[in-house]
């Protein structure tokens, strides 16, 4: 990596290719675990939405001035970024999860708290606890994204609506389903529900 002037098309020399490409991967990981578009990250970082774009699909020649941007707006050292990914054990600690972002524009009362047990950046597969308060709906902002998820419910009781089919699922149930399909949550105890779900990236 250097500290020459950005390229704003192109490939980085191939001595760097290699470190480009896991650096993108990482910044586009970690961008999606904050639920930021391409462009929101550009402008949080002050670079270019070029830059970011083809950064993360492993082109360009970035400076070291604007990886430390790019750190800073993800939450994440430079280190972290530029670092291989991780193939040794990784732990996340009691009480010490990342927190994910609630949707844009939605209350932060009642809303469930969503808990990432992953590590940060992971793209294979996401470990997500959700702690629903009671009363909690989420029937008109339907979930729909990429992949597949398979949830347990840890406490409680959570009534899932897929498409056109309504279950309900206690504790120690599980549910598998495509998420590209609408589909939403609604706690259906009088107390919390607790939900333990994984999310892989692509669908069955």
């Amino acid at each position: 990596m250097t500290e020459a002037r950005e390229t704003s098309a192109g490939h980085a020399p191939s001595d760097d290719a290699d470190t480009v490409a896991m650096l993108g991967a990482t910044v586009r990981a970690a961008r999606k675990q904050l639920d930021l578009s391409v462009q929101a990250l550009a402008q949080r970082a002050g670079v270019s939405l070029g830059l970011v774009s083809q950064l993360e699909r492993g082109l360009g020649n970035p400076s070291l001035h604007s990886i430390q941007r790019l750190a800073s707006a993800l939450g994440v050292s430079v280190t972290r970024l530029l670092e291989p990914p991780a193939e040794e054990l990784v732990v996340v600690r009691a009480g010490r999860p990342h927190v994910l972002p609630l949707a844009p524009g939605t209350p932060d009362d009642g809303q469930a708290v969503r808990e990432l047990l992953s590590p940060r950046g992971e793209t294979a597969i996401q470990l997500i606890r959700t702690t629903l308060p009671p009363a909690f709906t989420n029937v008109e902002r339907p979930f729909r994204h990429l992949g597949t998820e398979t949830v347990t419910v840890l406490s409680g009781v959570l009534h899932i609506t897929h498409g056109d089919r309504e279950i309900e699922l206690g504790a120690g149930d599980t549910a598998t389903y495509g998420c590209s399909t609408p589909h939403w949550w609604a706690n259906g105890h009088d107390g919390e529900t607790v939900v333990l779900g994984a999310v892989a990236p692509s669908e069955r």
